[in-house]
């Protein structure tokens, strides 16, 4: 049985970006995660011990968020590194973190870096 936990639409207001104006203005992000590990005892047990308690999950993923970098590839780096030591009985994390209206002159809504990362 696979189980796995999912946060969807985390929003971030945050510093990230290249240019002078995103580190000045900043501006927003989201951030979608599933985490996948061993919770099926969680599943009987009714135990937040046997689970991976998602409010740690969005403190650690609020925490890097604040810490500005350049590139969402690299927050994108940071969230399942953090995520990975945190939690190791994680066994496959899928994040995706937008930026919202980026600015450079086209019509979207968001620019993304998706991450598939599976742990042996």
């Amino acid at each position: 049985m696979e189980t796995f936990i999912e946060l969807k639409e985390m929003k971030f207001y945050a510093y990230h970006g290249v240019s002078q104006q995103e580190k000045d203005v900043g501006n927003y992000f989201t951030v979608d995660l599933r985490i996948t590990a061993p919770l099926g005892k969680a599943l009987h047990s009714d135990d937040l011990k046997d689970t991976i308690n998602y409010a740690e999950v969005y403190s650690t993923i609020k925490k890097v968020m604040q810490c500005n970098c350049n590139l969402i590839e690299k927050v994108a780096g940071n969230i399942v590194n953090a995520l990975q030591q945190q939690f190791p009985c994680i066994t496959a994390i899928d994040l995706k973190v937008s930026k919202l209206n980026p600015p450079f002159g086209g019509d979207l809504a968001y620019a993304a870096v998706v991450v598939k990362e599976r742990f042996d």
